[in-house]
């Protein structure tokens, strides 16, 4: 496998990266919150894009996983930052197909908007955006909002681990980087994969993603039984289905 890791430097922070070099368009694996570039989808597009000869590009936003910097100072805006200048560093003129999962669908498009032409076409797995305002702040009862006003920080329960620190910067940064209450200009293909039993992202929110995105090739595939990781063989072989179709008609 010829994949090469790498530490970038961006705003003073060293952010980890993988690249596994292949044939393009470059899959670009968009972690959540609190995730991290050695998640179980990650390394299956990695082992399968390995499989096949194509490029694939992994990383770590600051605060995460082997990269550089605290957690509670990251934000929606610097995220996405983060993944730009990794781009920019490692896949600097290839067209891409990113892959964002949760939080990272919504990092996703943010950049989609950057990118231009060279989006070969955009994946979302329980895609996320805005969930920080939509979902995050409508559940906070009286308490959690005075510890906030007061402390500039909550650790919320995480099913899938430690308390996860939220902080006010978050928050006031997420409202900054809306992005359903508009358009979103994406005229490459767009596929959105979501689970109907996600319990922490509404179904109805990849449709809404749908409705938003300006091009017309767009799809959303609903799993009945799918909840909010989509990591169960089934749902991993619908994620590769999806991603390796787009970049077989990016290719051709």
């Amino acid at each position: 496998m010829d994949e090469s890791v790498a530490r970038i430097g961006a705003n003073g922070t060293s952010l980890a990266c993988a690249l596994l070099r292949g044939a393009g368009p470059v899959v670009v694996f968009l972690p959540g919150f609190a995730s991290d570039m050695q998640g179980t989808k990650a390394l299956f597009l990695r082992d399968e894009c390995a499989a096949r000869g194509r490029a694939m590009l992994r990383l770590d936003y600051s605060g995460h996983g082997q990269s550089g910097g605290r957690f509670e100072e990251g934000t929606i805006g610097r995220w996405a930052d983060d993944a730009a200048e990794v781009i920019a560093a490692m896949v600097p003129e290839q067209k891409l197909v990113l892959v964002g999962s949760s939080m990272g669908g919504w990092i996703g498009l943010l950049l989609a908007r950057r990118l231009g032409a060279r989006l070969a076409g955009f994946v979302g797995i329980a895609a996320a955006p805005d969930f920080t305002a939509e979902l995050m702040e409508p559940a906070f009862d009286d308490a959690a909002r005075a510890a906030l006003a007061r402390d500039g920080i909550l650790h919320l329960p995480n099913p899938y681990g430690a308390p996860t620190p939220v902080t006010a910067a978050l928050l006031e940064d997420g409202r900054r980087n809306l992005v359903l209450g508009g358009p979103i200009p994406i005229d490459a293909p767009v596929r959105l994969i979501q689970g109907q039993r996600d319990a922490e992202v509404p179904w109805r929110t990849a449709l809404r993603i749908a409705e938003a995105v300006t091009g017309e090739d767009v799809r959303v595939t609903l799993v009945k039984d799918g909840e909010h990781r989509l990591s169960r063989p089934q749902d991993l072989a619908l994620i590769g289905a999806e991603v390796f179709s787009l970049r077989a008609g990016a290719a051709s």
